[in-house]
This record gives structure tokens, sequence and C-alpha cells, in this order.
């Protein structure tokens, strides 16, 4: 089978990690257990999800012309990503999260930086690659400009768009009609549509049937629902495993997805397998890190079929 060309528009983040067991208040100094830098932002998480599951995969972003920048550089290449079209920018910081852990909870700052600055004008800029791809990835942790620039590019050449809309935020009917596939979480489909304010009384299984074919919605343990054309509902329940570190499930799930639908794959192949590939991740710490390559997924369905 030939290699599917995939190309994900979206950000790169450095993780600064830091494991405590009391978080500062403010003007106080405390001692931390732990501190990690790994490498993050959906865009990046996506584009490597991808390329180890065997896709050619390129990626459109941009990073600062800092040791962060290298080192996300770096990573993408030794993961086969084609980085061509990830420009490095002076006097701006590549995209940082602080993230403090505690007790398994978290809080996260982040700092744009590069992110911020993948314009609409830089995407249209590499309008070719986006053009030779089967398929197009793209998150909302760039400026939605570039978002809808890069949808408009891929629709002019009838290339299948996967949006996974995080974080929410409301979108425009006009975008959602040019998406192929969106990939919201509960929380981030009510947001999109609108509806966030409905909190417990949001009937995500209606929004589902009302845009049949269009959304799948992921779940966590409770795996992924989707409607097919007909506006029948679907479910792929997820796989029981030892949770060491749910952080970048999604995006292996959106990863997984975009393989399985750049081959040609129906929905009902693709998301069993997205699915599966989403509940191995959480196995392994780290959001890269739990990403599988394509022998160990299948080998690890082989193994769990009920």
């Amino acid at each position: 089978m030939t290699q599917p060309k995939i190309t994900i528009i979206g950000s790169l983040n450095m993780d600064l990690v830091t494991v405590t067991s009391t978080v500062p208040a403010q003007g106080e100094t405390v001692t931390g257990k732990s501190f990690a830098t790994m490498y993050g932002g959906k865009g990046a998480n996506q584009a490597v999800a991808c390329a180890r599951l065997g896709a050619d995969v390129s990626f459109i972003g941009c990073v600062g012309n800092d040791t962060f920048g290298t080192m996300m550089l770096d990573n993408l290449n030794r993961e086969g990503i084609h980085t061509e079209a990830v420009e490095v920018l002076r006097d701006v910081s590549s995209g940082t999260a602080s993230i403090i852990v505690k007790d398994g909870d978290n809080r996260i700052i982040v700092v744009p930086g590069a992110n911020a600055q993948v314009t609409a004008e830089r995407v249209r800029g590499h309008a070719d690659v986006i053009r030779q791809s089967d398929i197009i990835v793209l998150q909302l942790e760039i400026p939605l400009p570039s978002v809808r620039a890069a949808i408009e590019i891929a629709a002019e050449s009838a290339i299948p768009v996967i949006l996974n809309p995080a974080p929410a935020m409301e979108l425009d009917h006009q975008l959602l009609s040019q998406v192929t596939v969106l990939t919201p979480n509960e929380y981030e489909l009510a947001e999109l549509l609108g509806q966030a304010d409905q909190a417990g009384a949001f009937d995500w299984q209606s929004a589902l049937q009302a845009m049949p074919g269009k959304i799948v919605l992921t779940k966590g343990a409770d795996g992924a629902y989707w409607s097919d054309a007909k506006g029948q509902l679907h479910h792929s329940p997820s796989h029981r495993v030892d949770v060491v570190d749910t952080t970048g499930a999604g995006d292996t799930f959106n990863g997984a997805l975009a393989v399985m639908l750049a081959e040609g794959r129906s929905m009902e192949e693709a998301i069993p397998f997205a699915t599966a590939a989403g509940a191995l991740s959480v196995t392994v710490f780290g959001a890269q890190g739990g990403m599988p390559t394509r022998k160990q997924l299948t080998h690890w369905i082989a193994q769990h079929q009920e």
C-alpha cells in the first residue's frame, strides 16, 4: 500500500512539567519533586502519531529561533516528518506550556509564542504542501484565520479535512460545512455549537445525528461515538488498560483516524482502530512517549480482539 500523505497545520510546544506535593502561594517558594521537558502541542503530537502509524507526514507551523525551537524541529525530523514548511522566526519565543502537577491534577500556563505567528498568509505560502496531501489535520492552537485558510485551500482541491476543535470555541457554519470530519469531546462539541451553557442538559446524540457522517465524538474511557450518513448512531468502545498517563490520548486517536481515512478506510474500520490507538497510548508516560507504531498497534489489537 502506498504511504498516505498527511499534512498537519498546527502548534509546536515544549512542555515544562514540574511535579510537586505543594503548590506555592503568592510570594512563596517550595521544593518540587521532579521536572521534565517534553515535546508537545496538539499539532506536533498528532503529526508524530500519524508518522509512527506509517504516514508520510508534512508539518506547517512556526518555532522561535531558540533552543526549544531547535529541539522541537530535531524531534520531528527524527520521526521522519517533513519540516520544510516549519518557519523559524526571530524575535519570538517558541511555544511553551508550563505544567504544575500535584496529586494527579495539573495547572497549565500556555505561552503561544511562535504558534501565534502561524498566520493565514504563512499558511497560504505553503498551499502546495496542502494540495499534495491525501488529508489534512488541524486543531485550534493556531489563529482561527489560519485554520480557515488551510480549510479553504483543501476545499478547493477536494482534499478531506479533519478538524480537532481544541481548545474549545464556537465555530461558524461556513467553516464547519467545509470540514470533512470533526473530532470533539463532549464539552468541545457543545462549545462549537454555541450550547456550552446548557451544561449537563446538552444532547450530544442529537448533535451527532444533526450532522450525519461529520462528527466523531471522543468520550475518553467510553470510547467514541459517531453517526453514519443516515444518522444512525454507532459506538466504538474503548479497551480496558492499566492507565499510566492520559496525556496525548486524544492526539493519538486523531492521528490514527487520519491515517486510516487517508488510506481509504471506512469510518467503521477507522474509528475502532483509532480508539485502540488511544487506549494503547495511555499505558506509557508522556504524550508522544505512548504513541504506538503500526506494528505495535496491529499486534496489540490482535491480542485484544473480543
